[in-house]
């Protein structure tokens, strides 16, 4: 069985009920024009994505430059792909490909975020809401939770302090 393609199917469906394919329109220069403005946007985006992680002055504002365009610049290349290589075999691939992107992106982004909060890797002068210092604030050093009753009251050790160990 012949393997169909997007313009094939989508010449079918041009085509009028005699079956006559529509005058003067080609199908595959089409899909390759599509392609080719999808292609441009994506790796515009993906660039946008490079120069925010040179040009942003923090942490925070850097993994933000690193994930969002970057997210949305692969969608559109792998859909520029799609159009390009115009076989039905290819989707799952590029779904596979979109899908696994879009599950560690923003887990990534989420821990490489809470790692540079807790090391001091940001500028907190330009933070407009701190949402994460109520929830450190309540964890011991190991990042468990702590409760009322078990919340620290003595100062902490000092790390320095070997505790007459050399």
């Amino acid at each position: 069985m012949p393997e169909s393609s997007w313009w094939e199917a989508a010449a079918l469906l041009a085509a009028g009920p005699a079956g006559a394919a529509a005058p003067g329109l080609d199908w595959p220069a089409v899909a390759d024009g599509i392609a080719g403005v999808l292609l441009v946007l994506g790796a515009a985006l993906s660039t946008v994505a490079g120069i925010g992680l040179l040009r942003f002055p923090d942490l925070l504002s850097r993994m933000h430059a690193a994930t969002k365009p970057q997210v949305l610049g692969l969608l559109l290349v792998l859909l520029a792909l799609a159009f390009a290589w115009r076989a039905w075999a290819w989707v799952p691939v590029l779904v596979l490909a979109w899908v696994l992107q879009m599950l560690t992106a923003p887990v990534s982004a989420h821990l490489v975020g809470r790692a540079g909060y807790r090391t001091k890797h940001l500028r907190r002068e330009i933070l407009y809401t701190d949402e994460l210092a109520d929830v450190v604030a309540r964890q011991d050093d190991e990042g468990r939770p702590v409760t009322g009753a078990d919340r620290r009251t003595a100062p902490r050790p000092d790390p320095s302090d070997h505790h007459g160990r050399d």
